[in-house]
């Protein structure tokens, strides 16, 4: 199965057809075929499109799925691509990104023997699509709070991709989480207006810090690296986002905010195979099933695995230990207890998807 998957990358190589990447040809009438159209950034945004795709990965490790993948240039490739696999008969079809709404109504209802996840948005009214959504608010509470117990400035930055619903949630539940420490702390936030403009966030990330923020916190895609950048150049923090980013920038990153992504990409074409996705309806992952959270703020497990994979080397990963023995293990117990209150309801947080920035 392996190598018909590596057949199936090779034939998308050639098959360029506009802006899109190109489309896999025919297989097997009885293998399982799962087209996934990705979001703005592509992948190598080291953020959720890179995690859609280890979903999709371990689906074709351990499921033996075939597949085929497209990373438009730009928003007005979604239509064709989406539509492309379910012309061709894929037996789903996943995209990824709230951007894509408006395509996916519109394409879903003309192919209802194929079943449709959408990641990062909720459908109610669409017999055929699932949703994958995630209590994103609840993990950013957790770093918000983390982030004002770490300040010495009094001043926390957050950076936002494109100023919607979604990374509003994001951005909500960072500041509510930063006020739950202190009340009065202040935060600057901003957005790029785009998932792929590292320049535009290294800018914002300065201006917050000229502002006087020390530690800033990033929901913004491939954006996010030039929030990294700017933290690294200023000797200041940060704070990653759906994946652990601890690694990309050692000593300047002190925890990520996660968001499986991976997991439910991989449920969802596992449920789909077996008849079993809750079509028509929403699937919410959050702070209590393990969907969002905090990576740890004591150990270097994770991190290791970077160092063994090559992507770090010893002292890289020694100045990620020394991070977190100095900066945030102290901090390890109050955010667990902070977790606990969340998950048994003892604090309620406002989602601004729904209620609007209250900034």
């Amino acid at each position: 199965m392996r190598t018909k998957v590596i057949s199936l990358i090779v034939v998308f190589s050639f098959l360029v057809v506009g802006a899109l990447a190109g489309f896999a040809q025919p297989v097997e009438a009885d293998t399982f075929r799962v087209g996934i159209v990705y979001s703005e950034g592509g992948l190598g945004d080291l953020s959720f499109n890179d995690l859609a795709q280890a979903g999709l990965m371990r689906a074709v490790d351990e499921l033996g799925i075939e597949y085929g993948a497209i990373e438009p240039d730009s928003p007005a490739d979604f239509n064709p691509a989406l539509r492309r696999f379910a012309e061709r008969g894929f037996d789903m079809v996943i995209a990824v990104g709230f951007l894509q709404a408006e395509e996916v109504i519109e394409i879903a209802p003309e192919y209802p023997n194929v079943q449709f996840a959408h990641i990062d948005q909720a459908h109610e009214d669409l017999d055929n699509v699932t949703g994958l959504i995630f209590a994103e608010h609840e993990g950013s509470f957790l770093v918000g709070a983390l982030a004002a117990l770490v300040s010495e400035t009094g001043t926390v930055g957050f950076v936002g991709g494109i100023d919607s619903p979604l990374i509003n949630r994001f951005e909500g539940g960072f500041v509510q989480g930063a006020r739950y420490i202190d009340e009065d702390i202040q935060i600057e936030s901003a957005y790029a207006d785009s998932f792929n403009d590292p320049s535009r966030g290294r800018e914002i990330a300065l201006s917050h810090m000229d502002n006087g923020a020390d530690v800033i916190y990033h929901a913004a895609g491939a954006t996010g690296t030039g929030v990294f950048e700017a933290v690294e150049e200023e000797d200041q923090l940060a704070i990653g986002v759906d994946t652990n980013q601890n690694h990309l920038y050692p000593g300047h990153i002190i925890a990520s905010m996660l968001k499986v992504v991976d997991v439910a990409v991989f449920t969802a074409i596992e449920d789909a195979m077996a008849g079993e996705l809750p079509l028509g309806e929403n699937v919410v992952y959050g702070l209590a099933d393990g969907g969002t959270g905090i990576t740890s703020l004591t150990d270097v497990d994770e991190e290791q695995l970077a160092y063994e994979e090559g992507l770090i080397d010893e002292d890289e990963l020694e100045k990620i230990r020394e991070l977190k023995d100095r900066v945030t293990a102290p901090h390890a117990e109050r955010i667990e207890e902070i977790k606990q209150m969340i998950i048994d309801g003892e604090i309620e947080i406002d989602d601004w998807s729904e209620t609007g920035r209250q900034l």
